[in-house]
């Protein structure tokens, strides 16, 4: 049936039964034939013929669309079992945020490889501009990233979280005691942001231009770096998340950071391009998705 389904695709897609044939390397006759064996296993017709003319019944357009689907996923099972078979690895790679800390993800990875243990995670990390080159280039197959973009409608934009933002400040600097800070007040307080040096510039500028941060402006290489310049007195951290309770001990405040009389909050995403829905992209977001749930 899988062979008559195809025929039956050309024919449409075609709108020539003389195409469709020359297409698939048969004739016309045989195309023809081949379509009425189809609808007379599925007991109902795709086509209203009208002499050298066709068109789709109500049934037949159906039967068209969810075909398409069900030939792409056959397709790709279909690849997938075969590198399995030649024991090629399968590798897919998730791009995830130098700054970024979420349990979600990683009881997502665990879950994943349990399940798929032939496939390798391959973790790409890197800052916001980082990892959208990494999906613009084929370079990663997910990204879990802020938004920091209209959504565009070449990816699938998957929203995990909606995330309060926080400053995290020493515990004996006086303004971790306040109930929520804004940006005016914490002015003089330098800002440390997590960048590499290639990404510096951009880091400051979506900070001071899109949060209002208007403090002096470090930077630290990685997350660890960056909250021990916080414990030592250097600054604050900007950070999202869900609530103050971390699990660094009593050294660091997470105070909420407000604007207009509200704590501001960002996206969390997962991002990939549509083009690359392969099975085991898929999987990972649908499990991903359960744990943010």
């Amino acid at each position: 049936m899988l062979r008559q389904i195809r025929y039956f695709q050309s024919v449409v897609r075609n709108n020539s039964f003389s195409q469709a044939a020359e297409e698939c390397h048969i004739s016309q006759s045989a195309i023809s034939q081949q379509i009425k064996i189809l609808e007379q296993e599925l007991g109902f017709s795709l086509l209203e013929r009208q002499n050298r003319k066709f068109r789709l019944t109500p049934a037949g357009e159906h039967f068209y669309k969810k075909s398409l689907v069900l030939i792409a996923d056959y397709e790709q099972m279909c690849s997938e079992a075969a590198k399995i078979a030649r024991g090629d690895e399968a590798i897919l790679k998730i791009g995830y945020l130098r700054s970024h800390n979420s349990p979600e993800v990683h009881q997502a990875l665990e879950e994943f490889s349990e399940k798929y243990p032939r496939i390798d995670l391959q973790l790409l990390y890197g800052n916001h501009e980082d990892l959208f080159n990494l999906l613009r280039t084929g370079g990663a197959d997910l990204v879990l990233n802020d938004q920091r973009r209209a959504f565009s409608d070449e990816y699938v934009n998957l929203i995990l979280a909606t995330n309060k933002m926080y400053i995290e400040l020493a515990s004996r600097n006086p303004v971790a005691e306040l109930p929520s800070v804004t940006v005016q007040e914490i002015k003089n307080i330098p800002c440390i942001l997590v960048a590499s040096k290639e990404q510096q510039a951009i880091e400051k500028e979506f900070y001071r231009t899109i949060i209002g941060i208007q403090s002096e402006i470090l930077y630290a290489e990685n997350l660890e770096e960056a909250r021990l310049m916080v414990i030592s007195g250097q600054g604050f951290l900007p950070v999202e998340g869900s609530g103050p309770t971390m699990a660094f001990g009593a050294s660091i405040r997470r105070v909420p950071l407000c604007r207009g009389g509200e704590q501001i909050s960002r996206n969390y995403c997962l991002f990939w391009k549509k083009d690359n829905s392969g099975y085991y992209v898929e999987e990972f977001a649908d499990i991903l998705k359960k744990k943010f749930e």
